[in-house]
């Protein structure tokens, strides 16, 4: 039994494992189904809290109703899989990808030998996605008296409601990803090359981070802090999704950064703009409308109301403001297991906010010439609105690096 506490950070405890399955039980079990095949990494993940990697050889997990564990993985993945996977009962493997008899038949006899051939059987796909070349038939085709149902978004809707676990990850992620932003912003100088400072600054923070959490965590698929510009340099930053160039800072550059730490699997997101040197008079006018834009979102989000009145309320802001032609993209999405997950704050989304989820209120304006104005950050939805879980600053002056 792992001892987790806010200070005690080592593993993903089978308690959590449990729990979710036990979720994925219940919705699946309500619609008349006695098992779930699970096929994509990120739900191996979240199901069995082991990393897997994902190659062209299928995996696949099979939760039954009665409790039972068992996956099927390549040879190579076999002692691994052992290794990594909590409350996972029987591991099967099949020799290799491709060879003469195919990896979706040794699925086919191990749900024909849990008893479940004959059955209605959920999954999250027809089979194992097209992945690095990966080709092979459908698990209908294979289990002909099964009964086989899809829910391809049911682990991904189970996410939405972070757990107190799942919220606390969360928060250290927030936290090492503030100390590599703090070192972005103090190695940042006129002169000197994007990828040196990135470098410099994650690397450092990534080791500070590792040592902190002591010998007895386990990385559960790497653990790393990370802050960097994804290229959102000078006139770049305009790009909402620029990739790097190296470019070399400049007197004047608009910066827009970009912090996590990936933790267990967690993710957070903290992003500011930051200047170098003293910001124009049009740098502090668009950066001011960032601010206001993102305060917009943190006063409209509460639980009970849909998730698009938010991207509602900023976008009335822009238009309110003669700012729409600046404008690119939604006020923000969930995230936490994935950079990216459903619901998104998006006039066109009417999930219901409810307490316990996480989110990214990232509005942004982007001008031609001068550069991207987008501030990022993590938040979790309380009884009667939000708790911000990352807190760099936001004044001005104090997002200026020194020439």
């Amino acid at each position: 039994m792992h001892n987790i506490t806010q200070w005690n950070l080592t593993d993903i405890p089978v308690s959590e494992i449990n729990s979710r399955r036990d979720k994925v039980m219940r919705k699946i079990t309500s619609q008349g189904c006695k098992a779930m095949v699970c096929f994509s990494s990120g739900a191996l993940l979240y199901l069995t809290g082991g990393a897997l990697i994902p190659t062209e050889r299928p995996m696949a997990l099979i939760l039954k109703e009665s409790g039972e564990a068992a996956l099927l993985v390549p040879r190579l993945e076999l002692e691994h899989a052992w290794e990594v996977a909590k409350n996972v009962g029987r591991i099967e493997y099949y020799p290799e990808y491709p060879t003469e008899k195919h990896p979706m038949m040794y699925l086919a006899e191990l749900l024909e030998s849990m008893g479940l051939a004959h059955d209605t059987v959920a999954a999250d796909s027809d089979g194992y996605g097209a992945y690095w070349g990966y080709r092979g038939p459908k698990l209908s085709s294979l289990c002909t008296d099964m009964d086989l149902r899809l829910f391809p978004t049911l682990v991904e809707e189970l996410k939405i409601i972070k757990s107190p676990f799942d919220q606390m990850v969360i928060r250290e992620s927030a936290r090492w990803g503030n100390l590599a932003h703090a070192l972005l912003q103090e190695y940042t100088k006129a002169g000197l090359k994007e990828l040196d400072v990135v470098n410099r600054a994650s690397n450092e923070a990534t080791q500070v981070m590792l040592k902190t959490l002591g010998p007895d965590f386990k990385p559960a698929g790497g653990a790393n802090a990370h802050a960097g510009y994804r290229g959102q340099i000078g006139p770049n930053s305009f790009l909402p999704h620029a990739l790097t160039t190296n470019a070399t800072f400049r007197k004047g550059d608009t910066l827009v950064t970009g912090a996590s730490a990936a933790l267990l699997g967690y993710n957070s997101e903290l992003e500011r703009v930051m200047f170098v040197g003293e910001p124009s008079k049009e740098q502090a006018k668009f950066y001011s409308h960032a601010l206001e834009i993102q305060k917009v979102a943190y006063e409209t989000i509460r639980p009970g109301i849909p998730c698009s009145d938010v991207d509602k309320a900023v976008l009335r802001y822009y238009k309110e403001n003669g700012l729409m032609e600046y404008w690119r993209h939604h006020t923000g999405h969930s995230l936490g297991f994935a950079g990216h997950e459903l619901p998104f704050f998006d006039r066109s989304d009417d999930t219901v906010i409810e307490p316990g989820m996480v989110f990214s209120v990232e509005p942004g304006l982007y001008v031609k010439g001068l550069g991207g104005f987008r501030l990022s950050d993590t938040v979790l939805v309380t009884e009667t609105g939000i708790e911000k879980i990352t807190y760099y600053p936001t004044e001005i002056q104090q997002v200026i690096c020194d020439l």
